[in-house]
């Protein structure tokens, strides 16, 4: 091998690195209210079809009912797998976001799950990628 690649397989993942790869591996978002309603979808052309969108508001409406049924605090993510895709659904400060990439064997890393909670979903509007709904 020269030695160029020997360096970058030997170099430790940088923050900025794991964001381009957690970046390249979204195929979908949608943007939720805190009271669980749908705001805005982000599609590519692998994921056109928005009716994962559904189970998401499904989801954030069974989450609402259980917490304050149940007295619980502290909702931080939830993830919901489909046949084709796997979304991570993140509550963020004034909103909860639904990240879709494919679903893999692969479980889903704490790192993937921590981008998600810092991930800015109005960066999806000018990535040439996606598309509002």
């Amino acid at each position: 091998m020269n030695s160029r690649l020997d360096h970058l397989l030997s170099a430790p993942l940088s923050a900025g690195t794991l964001s381009v790869s957690h970046s390249d591996s979204v195929i979908g978002a949608a943007i939720f209210d805190l009271s669980g309603l749908p705001k805005e979808y982000f599609t590519t052309n692998e994921s056109s079809d928005v009716s994962w969108v559904q189970t998401i508001f499904q989801a954030l409406g069974l989450q609402s009912l259980l917490m304050s049924s149940l007295r619980l605090e502290g909702f931080r993510h939830v993830i919901v797998h489909g046949r084709q895709y796997r979304a991570i659904v993140v509550k963020q400060k004034s909103r909860y976001t639904a990240i879709l990439v494919c679903q893999t064997h692969e479980t889903t890393s704490e790192s993937l799950i921590q981008w998600a909670q810092e991930f800015e979903p109005n960066t999806l509007k000018s990535d040439p990628r996606f598309s509002a709904v």
